[in-house]
């Protein structure tokens, strides 16, 4: 299959691996999300997916230097799946609405753990996670919004063939390597939307990068695999109900869309977040009306995935537009590690407001606006309306000293907003056994 390029996909996405030079525009915006990811990493390891996976790993602590979140380090593989979990447990890292998927929650374990492992340079490991984020964000693309609404999980689909990408770059794998790195790859992405609200849902991002390492370095070792599994005939896009969008890599290497990458401000699905905005715009203007129904319209895309009406436990609480449309109305914090606790959720008089939410999809709306509506009130936001990047770091580092304390974050930002990243330092960090606000 090929594009408007003439390439094949594959041919594509292997020459952009392999040749691409990052720009510094792209790595500032890179170099926040490391620190936005170990930010978030670091506030999750007390959530119990966290604690389970690291007890199952603690067999392999003796096969590889690869550190992981809370403490210890195990072989690379190991690292990247209990990294990509824990990252993505409190559904606190970045997303990119091309594809409706969490880059770095998948990518940056993956190239953290094989950059530790092998000694890379933090310039290296960098470079591989830029290539390896854009690479999944263009794959996503790629396979299209049939791709999503079928059920499958971008982050875990789309995100183990970037993961892959970048283990290549960082492993500096030849052409047909790469290409059976991808082949690998394309076996081992899985994903299903149906996981959201439980432990599954972070674990699928942990798979992915476990599965991105994995098919990196068999290709390494020299594991063939079909040199266009992604596009050929039964292949992962003809198998997985890929559009095969030709649009989705153009200017591949030249343009980076991840330098537009969403940072989340609050814990939980980025599909609530147009609407939270929204109703915090509106709660500011007037008194809420105690007898009105709460009228909000959303893409009807987000019926699928983050419309849970009546949620029962936290993470069912992070996929429900009705609840935190009526937590952020009544001013609760939807940023902190307990905004979601049963007692808080469950309170008589957030359970009213929450039924009083009416949801419906307006397929006049983009995938990033909201529109809520109180009698003659109304609010509508989108959340690509980007802020400066100045603006876009101190909302992050205002999370970071919310989630972590503003010791460590000083610290972590020091290193990762740093010109040469210093591999060292920011594992020794990550595994520091302490809780997220113990030096804070």
């Amino acid at each position: 299959m090929t594009t408007a390029s003439g390439q094949g996909v594959t041919d594509q996405l292997v020459r952009f691996t392999l040749e691409s030079t990052p720009t510094e525009a792209a790595l500032s915006i890179l170099r926040l999300s490391l620190f936005d990811w170990a930010v978030v990493g670091l506030a999750g390891i007390d959530e119990p997916v966290a604690r389970q996976l690291r007890d199952l790993t603690g067999q392999e602590r003796t096969q590889g230097r690869a550190s992981i979140l809370g403490g210890g380090q195990v072989s690379p593989r190991a690292a990247a799946l209990v990294n990509g979990t824990t990252s993505h447990a409190l559904d606190f890292d970045d997303t990119h609405f091309g594809h409706i998927g969490h880059p770095s929650a998948v990518i940056i374990p993956a190239t953290l753990a094989v950059a530790e492992h092998t000694n890379a340079t933090g310039t290296e490991a960098l470079e591989a996670a830029l290539i390896g984020a854009e690479a999944s964000i263009r794959i996503g693309e790629w396979l299209g919004r049939a791709h999503y609404q079928a059920g499958f999980h971008q982050t875990a689909t789309s995100g183990t063939f970037g993961a892959a990408l970048a283990v290549a770059r960082l492993l500096k794998l030849d052409e047909t390597r790469t290409r059976w790195a991808l082949g690998h790859a394309a076996s081992r992405a899985a994903g299903l939307k149906a996981q959201f609200g439980t432990m599954a849902k972070p674990l699928q991002g942990g798979q992915a990068a476990s599965a991105g390492v994995e098919a990196a370095l068999m290709a390494k070792a020299g594991l063939t695999a079909h040199s266009n599994a992604l596009e050929t005939d039964q292949g992962f896009g003809p198998t997985h109900h890929g559009e095969a969008n030709p649009s989705a890599l153009e200017a591949l290497g030249s343009l980076w869309r991840f330098e537009t990458v969403s940072h989340k401000l609050y814990a939980c699905c980025h599909g609530t977040h147009a609407p939270i905005e929204a109703a915090r715009a509106l709660s500011k203007d007037a008194p809420i009306p105690e007898a009105e129904p709460i009228k909000l319209s959303v893409h009807p895309r987000w019926l699928t995935v983050c419309n849970i009406a009546c949620p029962q436990t936290r993470l069912e609480a992070k996929f429900s537009l009705t609840l935190t449309v009526a937590m952020a109305l009544t001013g609760h914090d939807l940023a902190g590690l307990d905004a979601f606790e049963p007692e808080i959720i469950q309170a008589p008089n957030l359970v009213a407001l929450r039924d009083r939410v009416e949801v419906t999809g307006d397929d006049t709306l983009s995938e990033t606006e909201a529109d809520l509506r109180i009698g003659t009130l109304e609010a509508r936001h989108d959340l690509l309306t980007l802020r400066p990047l100045e603006q876009r770091q101190a909302d992050v580092r205002a999370k970071a000293e919310a989630l972590i304390g503003e010791a460590k974050a000083s610290v972590l930002w020091s290193i990762t907003s740093a010109t040469e990243l210093d591999l060292d330092a920011l594992t020794a960090i990550l595994r520091s056994p302490e809780g997220p606000r113990a030096t804070g």
